[in-house]
């Protein structure tokens, strides 16, 4: 079975902010530091994005990718998560993987370094608390908990890790979107600050993934989520 990426950014505005479902987060709570013209966008958006029909394709590597839940890959995914999605940096135009193989302490970084998806690596599900409204992110490579390593030092200050069992409030995340743009943008609930792509690192490093900008100021900032089916 051929796989493929679908686009989310091309979907929402027609689907999930036109029409949001019930239950929504309102789109006008904009925190201090969240530049005008991006709005924060809920659980029920993207669950209700994974069920709707007629998505524009992106390529990807075929017969790899993690398939939604329900035959053919079409169907809804449960109300408190989305499907398996990737994470496309705007400023490289690379898919975010896992690095799994990484040795201590960098296991589990993040880096916007792969031309496609391939498989687990670049596969993460969205996982929607109604309680707080945030989101906790899962890498499908090692089944960890995304955290921010706000006591690292130097360079890697920050860096995003799939490497928690559980997500507390070092895994915890507020999602926007651009309707203008179509692009999303990554904010952590823990030092609340942005995720950059550091396109400008060098050596292990290079690509990784960070929560260090107070603002979206370009492409470094800004994301696109593919929605992964199989």
């Amino acid at each position: 079975m051929t796989s493929a990426l679908l686009s989310l950014s091309a979907l929402l505005t027609a689907s999930a902010l036109a029409a949001p479902s019930a239950g929504a987060a309102p789109h006008n709570d904009r925190p201090a530091g969240v530049p005008a013209g991006w709005e924060r966008v809920a659980g029920a958006d993207l669950t209700h994005i994974t069920g709707a029909s007629g998505r524009q394709q992106s390529p990807s590597a075929p017969g790899r990718q993690q398939p939604l839940s329900g035959s053919g890959g079409s169907a809804s995914a449960p109300a408190d998560e989305s499907g398996p999605l990737a994470i496309k940096s705007m400023r490289n135009g690379r898919f975010t993987a896992t690095e799994v193989n990484y040795a201590a302490p960098n296991t589990g970084a993040l880096r916007a370094r792969s031309t496609a998806v391939t498989g687990a690596w670049e596969s993460f599900a969205f996982e929607w608390d109604e309680a707080d409204q945030t989101f906790a992110i899962k890498s499908l490579a090692n089944n960890r908990y995304v955290a921010v390593e706000k006591n690292f030092t130097g360079q890697a200050q920050n860096t995003l890790r799939a490497r928690s069992t559980t997500a507390g409030g070092w895994e915890r995340f507020e999602i926007y979107h651009n309707e203008d743009l179509n692009l999303y943008a990554l904010r952590s609930t823990l030092n609340n600050l942005f995720v950059a792509m550091e396109n400008s690192y060098t050596g292990s490093l290079q690509y990784t993934l960070r929560a260090r900008s107070a603002d979206v100021t370009g492409s470094w900032e800004q994301f696109d989520l593919y929605n992964i089916v199989g």
